[in-house]
């Protein structure tokens, strides 16, 4: 969900001037963007101590990042209140939780009518996202080691397995490098959050008509990384199933990412719309040559098994948190 300039200037000039927040009892005192264009840090005034249900998620120091949405009609306000219904919905160390919400009405210029904003708060993460880490690394040509690539994978695929075993299970339908919060720990393995469950939507449904399939590529095209989307939303046939195994492709280009920097298919989106469309839906791989730049083939093997063309031949998340596991035991000695 974004939100216009407009909205994000009104409330920029209010953080630059110290502006307020109230997000129901709580109130927050705007602090400065964060690395997000429409997020913000913003440090608590006054609390309810029992408004956050897990004491885990209060922040010590106060600070918290909020998402502020300038919604201008009824569609954006139905899928403002759909994002913050499923992200209530789950519960999970490796999903970022929504803390607190609100929906309040405000006050717009002469010619136009009366708008409304959304705030929505989570837990703050300063050490930004897994795709900043990337480019971090990347410029100084340095690489994950192996297990630290399976730790940081391990946990996006516990996060997952949570909403796929959901009921209903759900699908991201967004994962990412940059829908991954990662904070560095001394001593132990970066922890990783899934963020951002804008575009998670129940995750089986059936296609029987085109239109209904061309009506979900536009959707796909629309919301969901072309780097990152699994072939059956590039090319969706009239009568098929889709299910949550359109997660298991963007995991894979993932995993690949977090190895080498950058998505499987990121070579062919620089050339044109159909070599890319041609590369994702024929699974074209294209691996890196550079000798810094190896993992053992156990690695390069477990991406190719999660980037099948045919979804239906594709894993489901239970099984690759268990073959995860073993990769982990195998390579931490």
């Amino acid at each position: 969900m974004g939100c216009s300039f407009s909205g994000l200037n009104a409330l920029y000039d209010s953080a630059n001037g110290g502006g307020d927040v109230w997000i129901n009892e709580n109130r927050f005192r705007i602090l400065r963007q964060a690395s997000f264009p429409n997020v913000f840090l913003v440090k608590e005034l006054i609390s309810d101590p029992n408004k956050i249900k897990d004491p885990s998620h209060v922040s010590d120091d106060g600070t918290y990042a909020m998402k502020k949405v300038l919604i201008q009609n009824n569609e954006q306000l139905e899928l403002v209140k759909e994002e913050i219904r499923v992200s209530s919905l789950f519960s999970h160390p490796n999903l970022l939780p929504l803390l607190d919400h609100a929906i309040i009405s405000v006050k717009a210029s002469q010619d136009q009518s009366r708008k409304q904003e959304a705030y929505l708060l989570f837990p703050v993460h300063l050490d930004g996202t897994l795709l900043d880490s990337m480019k971090t690394m990347q410029a100084k040509q340095e690489f994950f080691s192996t297990l630290e690539v399976l730790q940081i994978f391990h946990q996006l695929c516990a996060g997952l397995k949570h909403m796929h075993n959901f009921d209903p299970m759900y699908a991201h339908n967004d994962v990412k490098p940059g829908n991954v919060l990662l904070t560095h720990r001394k001593g132990q393995a970066p922890l990783a959050k899934l963020m951002d469950f804008g575009n998670a939507r129940p995750a089986r449904r059936q296609i029987r008509s085109r239109s209904e399939a061309l009506q979900l590529q536009e959707w796909a095209s629309e919301h969901i990384s072309a780097h990152f989307r699994a072939p059956e939303l590039w090319d969706c046939p009239s009568q098929c199933d889709i299910d949550e195994r359109t997660d298991i492709w963007s995991l894979g280009c993932t995993l690949f990412a977090i190895m080498y920097g950058v998505s499987p298919f990121e070579y062919a989106l620089e050339e044109s719309d159909e070599s890319s469309q041609l590369a994702i839906v024929n699974a074209q791989i294209k691996w890196p040559t550079e000798p810094n730049a190896q993992y053992p083939n156990d690695l390069n093997q477990f991406v190719t098994w999660m980037l099948q063309p045919q979804a239906t031949v594709r894993p489901r998340i239970d099984d690759i948190v268990i073959h995860v596991d073993k990769l982990i035991s195998k390579y931490s000695h």
